[in-house]
């Protein structure tokens, strides 16, 4: 008596594609929701300035930010996230892409650097918020230069930065 071997069953090409697409994107959404977890990722949907201490690199931020002329009157949230629903999910969303990324590489500079892009809307907001003292530096033209507040005011929102 022979034994037949077993014939092994194979997808045609086009069916493998599919599955394939589907469990790379289970293993996306399986390490997303690992990390997202893992980081306490529902601390950075509040506006509880705790919440960037998930990272330990924020630590000094938060310190320094504690013993500021700026903190009891703002949080993190009101100098770093543009004003208004849409600007505030989209840039939570993708600096905490950006973060997460860099603080599970470990790609980033100690200390900690604000991006230019971020650094802006710190500016935008230092403008907003005293608006009545600083209206005769604006310039003339919308497209003119201004010395950045924290140029001569670095220590108002993180004091001994």
């Amino acid at each position: 008596m022979t034994r037949s071997t077993p014939q092994i069953s194979r997808l045609p090409a086009g069916r493998w594609l599919p599955l394939a697409a589907a469990a790379a994107l289970g293993v996306f959404a399986g390490i997303v929701g690992f990390t997202f977890a893992y980081g306490d990722g529902t601390a950075y949907l509040q506006d509880d300035p705790t919440g960037c201490t998930n990272c330990h690199v924020m630590q000094g931020h938060f310190d320094s930010w504690q013993s500021s002329s700026h903190h009891g009157a703002a949080v993190c949230n009101d100098c770093h996230l543009p004003p208004g629903f849409a600007g505030k999910w989209i840039t939570k969303a993708d600096n905490g892409l950006l973060h997460s990324l860099a603080f599970t590489t470990g790609d980033y500079p100690v200390p900690i650097q604000i991006k230019p892009r971020n650094s802006r809307r710190t500016q935008q907001a230092c403008l907003h918020c005293h608006a009545d003292l600083v209206h005769a530096l604006a310039p003339v033209e919308s497209s003119g230069d201004v010395v950045p507040c924290v140029h001569c005011h670095a220590s108002a929102g993180h004091a001994l930065r």
